[in-house]
């Protein structure tokens, strides 16, 4: 059974990630309602994502230094105050996209401090049980689904209907609900570092714990690969969507809608492909569908097959994006959760501006399906890479070995 806490938390990243639905959709129509430069768009989708390139290591060694609580609910309230920031400009008429991409920066910082710390807090808060973890993380994921991908994105275009301020505004309302609900949660005990080590040498600790073993550093090539690929197509998507398929703004929202819906199936049924396939198989058989799922997606016709390709690939993704952290947060020491995470997350977030570029290049030099062809042979790469890294009896071993060293920590502090 789930402890009080958690439902607190479910309730705080729901409200958060509807507002960040609301932003996710509206953000890239502002910015093409600023200009029609692919590069320039593709410069505001890569400014929320260089904080990982900069700070993922050192943040992930503050993290686990800091009260995981606290940072979290800070961090909600310092970005619902910086949205304030794109709201007066927009009320004003002087929005830009250097300000956009400023914006989308400190956001992406925030959210370096937010996400780590709330993947360490979730085990300390469920006492790092396997079966629980993967139960939390398909309520977490398919609540972020249908809130940032399946009810935001209409929401965001119909909001920008009214002005481009206010999908603003309603984000920054979600972060400082959400930062309260946050700061009303359970303090959780942590390990703390010893004095004598440095924030770099705690940072490479987590870094090189990730590298040296085999089984992490495939779960992190993972999204390491795929966000090249992902980006490359979120890039162009507006522009895709706008001048190969016909589809208008509200439509665009419709055309996000559809992945989240895959996204909530794949988060639903993750469990059972887990237990049916091993969680090694599942992963394997996700990722051939991401990327199967994206060339259909650049081949599509029309609106509605489109749709279907997208909905295919986030059933895929909230397949992986369940199964994923589950295992991570099940294998690894308390001490290192929060640098693990973040060297993970920084190694996928960091592929991220690669794939932004390429994707504006690829639109701007050839055409706007090419990133999008691109994307789903990488992807199919990626499949081949990352299998036998992350295979069924990999990963048994690994769960094995957590539980051994669980029982003898257990056995010390008796």
């Amino acid at each position: 059974m789930m402890p009080a806490g958690f439902g607190r938390l479910w309730s705080a990243q729901t409200i958060s990630s509807l507002g960040d639905g609301v932003t996710h959709a509206a953000l890239p129509l502002i910015a093409l309602s600023l200009t029609r430069d692919p590069m320039a768009l593709a410069v505001v989708t890569a400014a929320g994502t260089l904080p990982w390139l900069l700070f993922g290591v050192l943040g992930g060694a503050l993290v686990d230094r800091w009260d995981r609580r606290r940072t979290m609910w800070i961090t909600d309230a310092a970005r619902a105050v910086l949205l304030a920031i794109p709201v007066a400009a927009a009320m004003l008429d002087v929005l830009s996209i250097p300000l956009l991409a400023a914006v989308a920066f400190l956001l992406g910082l925030g959210g370096l401090f937010f996400d780590t710390a709330a993947t360490a807090y979730l085990p300390e808060l469920l006492g790092r049980d396997s079966a629980l973890l993967e139960r939390a993380n398909a309520r977490l994921r398919a609540a972020q689904t249908a809130t940032s991908g399946f009810a935001g994105p209409p929401v965001g275009s119909a909001l920008l209907a009214l002005g481009r301020a206010v999908p603003l505004l309603a984000d920054a309302v979600s972060f400082a609900v959400s930062a309260l609900l946050v700061r009303s949660l359970p303090a959780t005990p942590r390990p703390v570092p010893r004095a004598r080590d440095s924030l770099l040498r705690q940072a490479r600790a987590g870094a090189s714990y990730v590298f040296r073993d085999r089984l992490l550093l495939g779960l992190a090539l993972r999204p390491a690969i795929g966000n090249i690929a992902f980006t490359a197509v979120g890039t162009v998507l507006a522009l895709f969507a706008h001048d190969r398929l016909g589809i208008n703004t509200y439509g665009f929202g419709l055309l996000l809608t559809a992945e989240a819906t895959g996204g909530l199936l794949g988060a639903a049924i993750a469990s059972f492909l887990g237990r049916r396939l091993g969680t090694g198989a599942a992963l394997t058989c996700t990722a051939a569908v991401e990327g199967l799922a994206i060339l259909g997606l650049a081949a599509a016709p029309n609106p509605y097959v489109a749709g279907l390709a997208l909905a295919v690939c986030g059933a895929a993704m909230g397949a992986t994006m369940v199964l994923v952290p589950s295992l991570r947060q099940a294998i690894v020491p308390a001490h290192l959760m929060g640098r693990v995470a973040s060297t993970s997350r920084m190694l996928a977030m960091c592929a991220a501006p690669l794939g932004a570029f390429a994707g504006g290049w690829l639109a701007s030099a050839y055409d706007v399906r090419t990133p999008l062809y691109a994307a789903a042979g990488l992807l199919l790469t990626m499949t081949a890479v990352t299998a036998t890294m992350t295979g069924n009896r990999r990963v048994e071993d690994a769960l094995r070995e957590a539980a051994t060293a669980d029982r003898e920590n257990l056995v010390l502090q008796d």
